[in-house]
């Protein structure tokens, strides 16, 4: 799981960061998943090393402009590709219908698939490998947050260490493999545990924005792997933070700090602590390792590879 910042900035693009995107690379599955997609995101992905053709799910957090006006765009050019592949779409209420009107009115086919979800708090999507959920931020608009799980991943069976303990193969190496304990014809018993390699943990993503500090961005992140937050203010300006229904850096700070995840990444930053400013963008970091050391300052480009964790053995 790989994640690569495609925008930055808050509201509008500068010079160095264009407007809200993140790319979630599945490198196991060779997907992309997109979480808000900004004016410009498709001309940010030609310049990583992304390929729109591993596009295959696109999850919007709200309506504002500087996280959809990319869609409709990205949409319609990977239309022009012969390799079009299905897309499914979730977002807010007001997603369909956006997207329809932009059709509609540009006279716009895609000769693909493309399905749109409306998400409501709870469960979003679920297959063999992932989940993910999303809840309901506090923002001027409905916005949601979206969590990421990858499910957990029983460890290596050691199939020579079964066959040396007289353990005949079949149906008996698949109850091992789930951990479950076996009993043989001659009496003696056996547990999976003593088996199997550590459990492999499964990885968390998580992705507020747009929100001023809320609880239920703490719930969602809660153990996260690594948490994607606004952090539009510095700590001085919480005034206009809260005016705008924005987060500070200590917002962010403290909503890590509290859902005790291992790795902070604040984005969407107001263009307003540009050179000249007396904030600067080191200030907005140090605010926040203050209250998270853990804490990385986001830029356009800039990508994180998700560690694994690894369970001992019970």
């Amino acid at each position: 799981m790989e994640v690569t910042f495609l925008g930055t900035s808050s509201g509008v693009p500068t010079k160095s960061r264009n407007v809200s995107s993140v790319a979630l690379r599945l490198t196991q599955r060779g997907e992309i998943w997109l979480f808000d997609c900004g004016e410009g995101t498709q001309h940010q992905l030609l310049r990583s090393d992304l390929r729109t053709s591993q596009l295959k799910k696109i999850f919007i957090t709200h309506m504002h402009g500087d996280h959809v006006f990319g869609l409709m765009g990205l949409l319609a050019s990977c239309g022009l590709g012969a390799d079009a592949k299905d897309i499914e779409l979730f977002g807010p209420p007001g997603i369909e219908p956006y997207l329809k009107s932009c059709m509609k009115y540009s006279y716009t086919y895609f000769p693909y698939g493309v399905t749109i979800k409306t998400v409501e708090p709870g469960l979003v999507y679920e297959d063999e490998e992932f989940t993910v959920t999303c809840e309901l931020l506090k923002h001027r608009v409905t916005a949601y947050g979206y969590r990421v799980s990858e499910k957990n991943k029983a460890g290596i069976f050691d199939v020579e260490k079964a066959k040396k303990a007289g353990i005949p193969s079949g149906p008996l190496y698949g109850k091992l493999k789930a951990g479950e304990t076996i009993t043989l014809e001659d009496g003696k018993t056996f547990s999976g545990v003593d088996f199997c390699g550590p459990t492999e943990i499964g990885r968390k993503f998580v992705y507020c924005t747009d929100t001023v500090f809320c609880e239920n961005a703490i719930a969602l992140a809660e153990d996260a792997d690594v948490l994607i937050h606004e952090a539009t203010f510095a700590h001085q300006d919480a005034s206009m933070a809260f005016e705008k229904m924005h987060s500070t850096t200590t917002m962010a700070a403290q909503v890590a700090l509290a859902a005790q995840v291992k790795k902070l990444i604040m984005t969407h930053f107001s263009p307003r602590y540009a050179p000249g400013n007396p904030i600067q963008m080191k200030d907005l970091l140090s605010e926040a390792r203050a209250i998270f050391p853990e804490t990385i300052l986001a830029y356009d480009f800039f990508r994180y590879d998700i560690p694994r964790r690894r369970d001992k053995k019970i």
